[in-house]
């Protein structure tokens, strides 16, 4: 097995007929569950694991044009889209990429749309948000491999979602100040629904892209169907908007520019009301302080003040809280994974209530 537990093709002989290994460590992380290093002479570690052409760090070296050492963010295998992230670094240990790598059916479908997403970003002008530039994507060993640019991010607090004036929110394509957006590393809340709003205008554009991304990933026809929320595609409709699919301050950091630099754009997805990555960001900083049940009350509760700067009315921002709940349950039961609990416990004794849905 190779970094990450991705196999290796078949061996390279070496001088002893076997590939050369090397020492790793496994350390705790900040930010990350684990991470596997290679060992020094401060992390002393006795996992020992392959080197050379035949690896996984020698694919990449080719692809990147130089030698490479990988770090590989250790994650517990609990849901089926789960998948290796290795950390690419230089021989002057400047860090070159990021790579994801599909390693089963759902997770190499979840890599292939995100690249498929990432090139489609590329080529649309946008004005506040700042996504990864794909390197390459490729197959090595049958695995689905994503090797993307690393942001220039700069830890730092990213703030909820706090009801501004209308005076405060700053439309698509206004230049976003410097002294509004990047205060101590924080993110203003202008800056975070500048973000979401510009987000949303992309699912007209991208509709039809989207769409072919779902089947060129060959995902199964649970994968391919609409969101529940997903409404008319037609222009001007209410659900005729875009989400980023995981808009949670783990994924995104301020810019020294003002902008907003976000990343991990697999759940990218169109079709659904807006305001959708706006309610994902509430609810997921809520997880962190509550349980799901209460959790969830608290989205559709605070819904009409998380939306209020997109023009929402009180019963569409209600409205649009429950299609959100309701999407974000149906992910995890795709994925085969419940990290929330069964929905009968924090989501139906909600929804059942409401009214709002037609």
């Amino acid at each position: 097995m190779n970094l990450a537990g991705v196999p290796a093709p078949g061996p390279v002989p070496g001088p002893a007929g076997r590939l050369p290994h090397a020492a790793y460590a496994l350390v705790p992380s900040r930010f990350l569950p684990r991470r596997l290093v290679p060992r020094s002479r401060w992390l002393p570690g006795r996992r020992r694991l392959p080197q050379g052409p035949g690896t996984i760090e020698g694919y990449l070296s080719e692809v990147l044009g130089e030698p490479v050492r990988a770090t590989s963010h250790v994650r517990p295998a609990l849901r089926v889209n789960r998948k290796p992230v290795l950390e690419i670094h230089g021989a002057t240990g400047k860090r070159l990429a990021f790579v994801k790598i599909g390693d089963s059916d759902r997770s190499r479908a979840l890599v292939r749309h995100e690249s498929a997403t990432l090139a489609q970003l590329a080529a649309t002008p946008l004005k506040v948000v700042v996504s990864p530039a794909v390197l390459h994507h490729g197959v090595w060993n049958g695995l689905e491999v994503l090797v993307l640019s690393p942001l220039p991010v700069r830890r730092g607090r990213v703030s909820s979602f706090l009801p501004v004036g209308r005076d405060r929110f700053l439309p698509v394509g206004r230049r976003v100040s410097l002294s509004l957006s990047v205060r101590k590393g924080r993110v203003s809340p202008s800056l975070l629904n500048s973000a979401v709003a510009e987000i949303a205008t992309l699912g007209p554009a991208l509709a039809d892209h989207a769409g072919a991304a779902r089947q060129d990933a060959g995902a199964d026809r649970r994968d391919a169907r609409p969101l529940p929320g997903s409404l008319s595609p037609e222009p001007g409709a209410r659900g005729d908007h875009a989400w980023h699919g995981d808009f949670s301050p783990w994924n995104m950091a301020p810019s020294p520019d003002g902008r907003l630099f976000v990343w991990d754009w697999e759940r990218f997805a169109t079709g659904v009301p807006l305001g959708f990555d706006a309610l994902h960001h509430f609810f997921q900083r809520a997880l962190r302080r509550m349980p799901p049940p209460v959790a969830a009350e608290a989205c559709l509760a605070q819904a009409v003040r998380t939306l209020a700067p997109f023009g929402l009315s009180a019963g569409e921002a209600r409205e649009a809280a429950v299609r959100y709940l309701i999407a974000l349950a149906d992910r995890y039961e795709r994925d085969g994974h419940q990290p929330l609990g069964p929905p009968s416990q924090w989501l139906n004794p909600l929804v059942d209530h409401q009214e709002v849905l037609p």
